[in-house]
């Protein structure tokens, strides 16, 4: 291993973990002070359709951050909520996750985007902080993103912020109503990103814009 590599491990879990941000949202470490802001999305069911949690009260809520803080004390998720720059309204959540130092690679995952938000150019920008700070600061190989083959909007989405379909994985998972799932993955690599990222940033002015 390369020894000018940054650490991974304490740059998303020491002291101070990243915040990430742009002119319209912020990427903040999730905290149980983000619960108020995440129970408005308990009056949108069609959110979890294809998850393999849902938000349905005030008692999942809690119940979902306090899992999403264990996995980060244990450094096995570094959970994000999406707020908005302007005035604070949270958006969403979303996470680094299966997070392998050794090989320098992490999945985007657990992520979703109220409806009032849904069709902007916040999953793109949510999605090129991520990706930035993960090859430019952490230095990674590889970034890969996965969706139910059922999915076709998140599968639309990810292709459209330039991931590689990588191939499914049959029977990869059993969904929340014990039918089994078959699973799309993609990822993003090292070599690639440059390039990768200009169109990603092109798409975002191009929203933006209306286009």
């Amino acid at each position: 291993m390369q020894s000018d590599l940054p650490d991974i491990g304490d740059l998303l879990f020491g002291k101070q973990p990243p915040v990430l941000a742009d002119e319209v949202v912020r990427l903040e470490p999730l905290v149980k002070t983000h619960q108020a802001g995440m129970s408005l999305a308990t009056a949108e069911p069609e959110l979890w359709k294809h998850l393999p949690f849902a938000l349905t009260d005030r008692s999942s809520v809690a119940l979902l951050v306090e899992r999403a803080l264990q996995l980060r004390e244990q450094r096995e998720h570094q959970p994000f909520a999406i707020v908005s720059r302007s005035n604070g309204e949270f958006i969403g959540a979303t996470h680094y996750m299966d997070i392998v130092i050794e090989h320098r690679r992490l999945e985007i995952g657990s992520t979703w985007i109220r409806k009032d938000f849904q069709g902007t150019a916040v999953n793109s920008r949510c999605k090129l902080l991520l990706l930035n700070y993960a090859f430019d600061v952490l230095r990674l190989n590889r970034v890969s993103l996965k969706t139910d083959i059922l999915n076709t909007r998140s599968q639309r989405a990810i292709e459209a912020i330039g991931a590689t379909q990588e191939g499914v994985f049959r029977r990869h998972m059993v969904r929340r109503d014990g039918s089994l799932r078959d699973t799309v993955y993609y990822s993003f690599i090292a070599e690639e990103w440059p390039q990768k990222r200009k169109a990603l940033e092109g798409r975002i002015r191009a929203k933006d814009a209306g286009a």
